[in-house]
């Protein structure tokens, strides 16, 4: 038999409201998409998937708290515009991951504005470092951890206590395919983003009895403008190597600042596209994780492997619920 849990609860009245409304409106295809009512912040707002995720929630009917760091700044006037040219409702917040005043800052003015808790925070913020990792000195590595890992964690902090007391709201972390495989020279991202992983499974399991879900994200590589900024820090990093580093690897270093990410075009709306579908879901039906890209997904095979691993080392334990509560 079955054990009856909240989140089964949940899902059962969700599919059952479902078939209904099929079956009413004889249709087959999946009602569209509505974020109507939902509060959604996001980091890294100023381009990339945050700055179209910002945009695609807005249009599907959320209020928007679009965060970035840097204020003021011409992406920022340029979203403004935008959400006004629409009637989007938009609100931009400055919000800069590493910094602690600003995250609480941020998250709490858009709680106030929001009337409470939020409804989804997308941890979207994030930088990208390559080479290798012998040649990555300290100020790289804190660098690197302190934007995609600790940043995430500053976010979350502030935003889970409403969410908590208000028992819903859904955590949405930007991982990566590096997140589950590794390119030798990728520096200290695939590093970061496993950390994130690894950080984002916990929350889940330990928000499960507190009805706040956590999604994991984890794209392939897209257009965005990372690929600029990474060369920026990665140049900035090859004026620090010693001559001694950087001729045992030669090859890898000359590379190092080089990158133009060109070849890629899938749609960078794909990103937004998966959050807001995911978002929509009703709560208990959320996927842990979501692999996003056209091309192909390694990080699959790894992820149904992990989910087998935590369900059969952990299912009969203490945490047995929590950990089928969000595998389940």
């Amino acid at each position: 038999m079955t054990k009856l849990t909240r989140r089964n609860l949940i899902a059962a009245s969700a599919a059952s409201a479902a078939a209904l409304a099929a079956s009413k409106s004889g249709a087959n295809e999946p009602a569209a998409i509505s974020l109507k009512g939902k509060s959604i912040l996001i980091t890294g707002a100023s381009s990339g998937f945050g700055h179209a995720g910002a945009l695609h929630y807005a249009r599907l009917g959320a209020k928007v708290f679009a965060t970035m760091r840097n204020l003021p700044r011409p992406e920022a006037n340029e979203l403004a515009a935008a959400a006004k040219a629409e009637q989007l409702d938009i609100t931009i917040l400055q919000l800069d991951v590493t910094k602690d005043d600003q995250v609480l800052k941020a998250v709490h003015e858009a709680e106030r504005l929001a009337g409470g808790a939020l409804d989804v925070v997308i941890n979207n913020a994030g930088i990208g470092q390559s080479g290798p990792v012998e040649v990555q000195d300290m100020a790289a590595m804190q660098l690197a951890f302190d934007t995609n890992v600790l940043g995430v964690q500053r976010v979350q902090r502030a935003a889970l206590p409403a969410m908590r007391a208000k028992k819903s709201g859904l955590i949405v972390n930007i991982s990566s395919q590096l997140g589950r495989v590794i390119v030798p020279s990728g520096g200290p991202y695939s590093a970061t983003k496993f950390a994130l992983e690894a950080l984002s499974e916990q929350l889940a399991y330990e928000l499960a009895p507190h009805g706040v879900e956590v999604c994991i994200i984890q794209p392939g590589g897209y257009p965005t403008k990372v690929w600029s900024n990474r060369n920026r820090y990665n140049q900035e990093l090859k004026g620090r190597i010693d001559a001694e580093r950087a001729k045992g690897y030669a090859d890898l270093v000359t590379r190092m600042g080089t990158e133009t990410g060109g070849g890629r075009n899938a749609d960078v709306l794909d990103v937004p596209r998966a959050i807001a579908e995911i978002a929509a879901l009703p709560a208990g039906r959320r996927p842990l994780r979501r692999a996003v890209h056209p091309g192909a997904k390694p990080q699959e095979a790894i992820n149904r492997i992990s989910a087998e691993t935590q369900v059969n080392w952990l299912g009969n334990s203490a945490f047995g619920p929590w950990i089928k509560a969000v595998h389940d």
